[in-house]
């Protein structure tokens, strides 16, 4: 890896069983939520001269844009292992974090043991980085009756916020069988991109000079959404995850057919979406609701910002805004 990476260390912690392995197959590995169900206990086991020795944490790097790292470790929730993290573990667990994301299932029956181990994750996060960001997901949210859910993540988000004091908690609730899995790690993401208003900025440029409705960019990978701007207001507020999950399934698709995804319009009388690969990093959506522009045009005009958005990818890339002549 390249000596210049912007590297961010991540801990995915949690309880076992609380499903921190499938969600983060799903997001970085590519499975879907079904194939999720036969994936084990996060823990590996080699044999030393004749020692077993086990590791109770998965290392992977992700590269986002450019020279961002995302260094995840996905730590084991066994009882055992916990209590390692906490004791010889401590300072290697949790030296240097940028980002805790600790995994609730909302299902528990062991509610006050999953808050004190969430305490002692806190605790030692205040010890060695104090200036982590703390997530807090709310998991399986589709095991609680539907009437129920939102008294339900209330109640534990206001727990968990008190809980963090003095640290501040952001709360999300997910489920792997639908969008509120996408929306918690855009959300996690976009806050570890280094020059992401400076992105912003030059998307916004770029969605008035093309007179789209909104614009869109998502991570190549795991299309996260990662920018965004709307020009018109837009009705579906779960919008984003929906596409995310939608064409991620579609790209799995094509790869089983050994095709490859690249490029896609829809059209109907409303409006007209493209999705074309971006930079060497990004996908872009375009929402054109003007039928007067030309399909030809749109993609003259994203082929025309590849360039300028490749050098904005860098974290010392240009400091410019976009400027370009619409076709």
């Amino acid at each position: 890896m390249s000596s210049t990476a912007m590297k961010k260390k991540v801990l995915l912690m949690g309880k076992s069983g609380s499903g921190k392995t499938s969600m983060r197959s799903i997001i970085f590995a590519n499975y879907i939520a079904r194939d999720t169900r036969r994936l084990g206990a996060t823990s590996k086991c080699v044999c030393v001269k004749g020692v077993t020795i086990s590791f109770d944490v998965e290392h992977s790097h992700v590269r986002f844009l450019g020279n961002l790292v995302l260094n995840l470790w996905d730590c084991g929730g066994q009882d055992t292992f916990m209590e390692n993290y906490f004791t010889s573990q401590r300072d290697n667990i949790f030296r240097n974090v940028e980002v805790l994301i600790y995994v609730f299932d909302v299902e528990s029956r062991e509610l006050e043991k999953d808050m004190h181990y969430y305490q002692s994750c806190l605790e030692a996060i205040l010890q060695n980085s104090p200036d982590a960001k703390v997530f807090c997901l709310v998991h399986k949210m589709d095991l609680v009756q539907e009437d129920q859910r939102d008294l339900i993540f209330k109640e534990r988000e206001e727990d968990l916020r008190r809980l963090s004091r003095p640290l501040a908690c952001t709360c999300f609730r997910t489920s792997i069988w639908d969008e509120t899995l996408y929306k918690a790690w855009s959300s996690i993401v976009y806050q570890l991109i280094p020059n992401v208003q400076q992105l912003e900025t030059n998307l916004r440029n770029f969605a008035q000079i093309i007179e789209a409705d909104e614009v869109l960019l998502f991570e190549r990978a795991t299309f996260l959404v990662i920018s965004h701007y709307q020009c018109k207001e837009q009705r579906d507020a779960h919008r984003f995850e929906k596409i995310s999950n939608i064409i991620k399934q579609f790209k799995l698709s094509c790869s089983k057919l050994a095709a490859s995804f690249q490029s896609m319009e829809v059209r109907n009388s409303n409006f007209a979406a493209f999705i074309d690969v971006f930079t060497s990093n990004t996908y872009v959506m375009v929402i054109m609701s003007d039928p007067s522009i030309p399909s030809a045009a749109t993609l003259i005009n994203i082929r025309n910002a590849r360039k300028h958005f490749e050098k904005l990818e860098r974290v010392d890339g240009p400091k410019h805004s976009l400027h370009m002549r619409m076709r």
